[in-house]
């Protein structure tokens, strides 16, 4: 529902009406808010920032220790852990979607601070563990348990694994995590775990409850960049460590307003073959300063297109840029991408670039130069990015072509390597 509607739907309702949907979770809670089906040990929820990972935490647990059939087997010795102890109590317990908020009224448990332990009605106990004192886990022992920003704890894998030897109670002992994803050992390996059920969400997919003014900033200064995609999109970013290309480089040198550029160079790397199993073709355009400071401008890789289409792509970026003139590799086509690219339009100027080297030879300068900060991305290109983080001397970690990386080589090493003649300065 948008944020507009729900707020009239909201004013709407009659105090009894309000009374009955604050406490009723299964109401309004999101599909990645809601426990997974089956049988489970392990349930990740990986999500962006706001997406509702506490208030899902917060009601799984109070739904645990009230038995409501929804939230899985009834519970009443759960841990909740956090990175601090602090954090658990700020956050997890007192917080604006914490487990005192959630409850109503008469089924609200008592925190008692000096013992770090919430005490229900009912009798159900929650204790309150911090990663930094992953000791304090052994001896106790729980049926449930909730790991709440398990990607930024302290002694993560030690805390994590006394927790394990803790969770034997009852008939099916379960655990929840969650967390804003991050490239730790411990996610690593509960995303590896096939036993462990993932749930996945954005922020943007809890935006009725959310400020419009926060989303709109949000996505202006951190969409598709590497911190974006993460605490917005909730991916998981990974470097690879034996790759070429490092994603802080990226990062470090990223602008967002192009300057007064010298020259520009429309580059594509042609695939083989046409088809939607076909390589895509890599269509990448550059310039370079007065400076000699290079920016990458577009991406327009395509996927599946035949010839006339993708070199029509290539030639409406060409005119959109005013470049100078487009490369093409001709290894793989010789002539052929010459005609079909004379073939849409003869009055574009066509560069033939031969490879004579391997595409890891031909891209550790370019690496270099982004090493050196000399080449900066006019914006965000999550998917150039993706495949030049994951490029290493045995090539991309899917085994296909870096269709993307290797327009991006021809397009940078074109541009460096000329001399730097009359300016003919533009903005774009």
């Amino acid at each position: 529902m948008a944020q507009g509607k729900l707020h009239e739907f909201i004013a709407s309702l009659s105090q009894a009406e309000l009374s009955f949907l604050q406490y009723n979770w299964q109401v309004f809670a999101h599909a990645h808010q809601r426990p997974p089906e089956g049988h489970w040990a392990t349930w990740l929820l990986m999500g962006g920032r706001g997406a509702g990972k506490t208030r899902a935490g917060a009601e799984w647990v109070r739904g645990k220790t009230a038995g409501e059939p929804w939230a899985g087997p009834p519970a009443g010795n759960i841990a909740l852990v956090g990175q601090t102890y602090a954090d658990v109590r700020e956050v997890m317990i007192e917080g604006i979607s914490g487990l005192l908020a959630v409850h109503p009224p008469n089924q609200k448990p008592q925190w008692n601070p000096s013992r770090r332990r919430l005490e229900w009605p009912n009798g159900a106990i929650a204790r309150a563990f911090s990663s930094e004192d992953p000791e304090a886990l052994r001896g106790p022992q729980f049926d449930a348990a909730w790991c709440d920003e398990a990607g930024k704890w302290s002694n993560a894998t030690e805390t994590f694994d006394m927790l394990q030897f803790g969770l034997r109670l009852g008939t099916q002992p379960q655990q929840l995590v969650t967390t804003t994803p991050k490239s730790t050992p411990l996610l690593k390996m509960l995303l590896q775990d096939q036993r462990v059920v993932v749930t996945k969400a954005g922020t943007r997919s809890n935006a009725a409850f959310l400020a419009e003014a926060f989303l709109q900033q949000m996505a202006e200064h951190y969409g598709g960049t590497r911190l974006g995609r993460q605490e917005l999109d909730g991916e998981l970013i990974e470097d690879r460590e034996d790759a070429l290309f490092a994603r802080k480089w990226f990062e470090m040198n990223r602008v967002r307003h192009v300057p007064e550029l010298k020259r520009i160079v429309v580059a594509i790397d042609p695939p083989a073959t046409s088809g939607k199993s076909a390589d895509a073709c890599g269509i990448i355009a550059a310039g370079i300063t007065d400076a000699a400071e290079l920016l990458v401008l577009r991406d327009r890789t395509a996927q599946g297109l035949r010839p006339a289409a993708w070199a029509d792509q290539a030639i409406r970026l060409y005119h959109e840029l005013e470049a100078d003139c487009l490369l093409a590799e001709v290894n793989q086509g010789g002539d052929m991408v010459r005609e079909v690219i004379e073939g849409v339009d003869a009055s574009v100027p066509v560069k033939s670039v031969h490879a004579t080297r391997s595409k890891r030879r031909r891209a550790e300068p370019v690496a270099l130069l982004y090493e050196q900060g000399r080449v900066h991305h006019c914006g965000v290109f999550p998917e150039l990015e993706d495949e030049l983080a994951d490029f290493s001397a045995s090539g991309l970690s899917n085994g296909k072509s870096p269709d993307r990386l290797d327009a991006l080589v021809w397009a940078i090493t074109e541009l460096n390597r000329r001399p730097t003649g009359k300016p003919r300065l533009r903005k774009l």
